[in-house]
């Protein structure tokens, strides 16, 4: 038990079924050229949108190491029912990382951008404000999982309040990391039928997910490299466990550091979680 523990304050999660996939990384520069970052990574030009226009900017944006991945965008249009992005990719599960800063001085203020975004026709990010959650000429990341079944990645941007943008997006094979399977019981070793939550904060991104849980367990997948999920500060991890009649049965709130985390020997890892009967 205390190795399950000590490996819970080290891993990055990403609760989704888990299966065999060879699909690579995928990241595009949205309206923009082909782009080699900091750490060696091949980001491709602009390609398989619907919609939308260029913006450019010679701003410095802070907060990242690679400052030139957001001086491009893609921008829906005003009147434009969406901007699109249908990536293929092998059908498997995925962490998507949007890419955005707010640098049109005439959005510095919340409320000045809102939209939403949807992948897989589901919402993941409502009322999204990037000058509300970074400010001006910042770097912010958004990412969420989703599961793919039919061979192509569908990102929908929607305006709310003026125009979505995206200045890139990186698509993260799910099976980057080694497998653990939580299993939640009551005293009496009936299986729980619920969800389990998560959500990562830190200051540069946020993103959230869940998974339903199968015979009271569900299987995630531990990030070895939280870099590779743009992760580079301190961040937060909470998990919660909620049952099918809205009971919020547990919950677990971590702090983190990527720099002490390291995964490499771990093959699979099991946490067996005795909970209350609301």
């Amino acid at each position: 038990m205390k190795q399950v523990i000590t490996i819970l304050f080290f891993l990055l999660w990403a609760c989704a079924p888990i299966f065999s996939q060879t699909q690579s990384a995928v990241r595009v520069k949205c309206g923009g050229p082909s782009y080699t970052d900091t750490k060696g990574q091949v980001w491709q030009a602009d390609t398989d949108y619907t919609g939308g226009v260029v913006t450019k900017t010679a701003a410095r944006i802070t907060g990242t190491a690679d400052p030139t991945l957001y001086q491009t965008a893609r921008r829906n249009q005003a009147n434009a029912a969406v901007l699109l992005y249908n990536l293929p990719v092998a059908n498997g599960t995925y962490h998507v990382n949007l890419y955005l800063a707010e640098t049109s001085s005439a959005m510095f203020q919340v409320g000045g951008r809102v939209f939403n975004v949807k992948m897989q026709g589901n919402p993941v990010f409502t009322d999204l404000d990037i000058f509300a959650e970074a400010g001006s000429d910042a770097a912010l990341i958004k990412g969420a999982d989703v599961s793919v079944s039919n061979g192509v990645l569908n990102i929908e941007f929607d305006n709310v309040v003026s125009q979505a943008k995206v200045s890139a997006i990186e698509v993260l094979p799910g099976s980057w990391g080694p497998a653990m399977t939580l299993s939640f019981k009551y005293p009496d070793g009936t299986p729980v039928a619920g969800t389990l939550a998560y959500a990562v904060t830190s200051s540069l991104l946020s993103f959230q997910g869940s998974a339903a849980l199968t015979a009271g367990s569900a299987q995630c997948v531990l990030f070895a490299n939280p870099s590779a999920l743009g992760i580079s500060t301190q961040f937060q991890v909470t998990l919660s466990l909620t049952d099918t009649a809205g009971h919020v049965l547990w919950q677990m709130n971590l702090g983190m550091d990527p720099s002490q985390i390291n995964l490499g020997a771990i093959q699979s890892s099991e946490l067996d979680v005795i909970v209350q009967k609301q």
